[in-house]
């Protein structure tokens, strides 16, 4: 694999942190707003009762908008944190 292809390959995980860190936590919050938006839209779509987010297997699509809406969570309870600490 040539070097300049190897920076494209990476955990999206990383990739997904590194953004919330440059994002300010209006847009963080913006960002889990249409998540949740989106989230209960597909879940509904697929037969699920979004009321049963936490108790059900997810398929592969509905688990990754899942996973993008606890680490913006995860995110704004830090800073909620940081700035209780100041």
């Amino acid at each position: 694999m040539p070097a300049h292809r190897r920076q494209d390959v990476g955990a999206p995980w990383l990739r997904c942190r590194k953004m919330l860190l440059m994002s300010t936590t209006d847009e963080l919050n913006e960002q889990l707003n249409k998540l949740d938006a989106e989230l209960v839209r597909e879940m509904r779509a697929r037969g699920f009762d979004p009321a049963q987010l936490e108790n059900v297997a997810l398929p592969a699509h509905l688990a990754e908008l899942y996973k993008q809406r606890e680490q913006i969570k995860a995110e704004l309870e830090e800073r909620a944190g940081e700035e209780s600490d100041d």
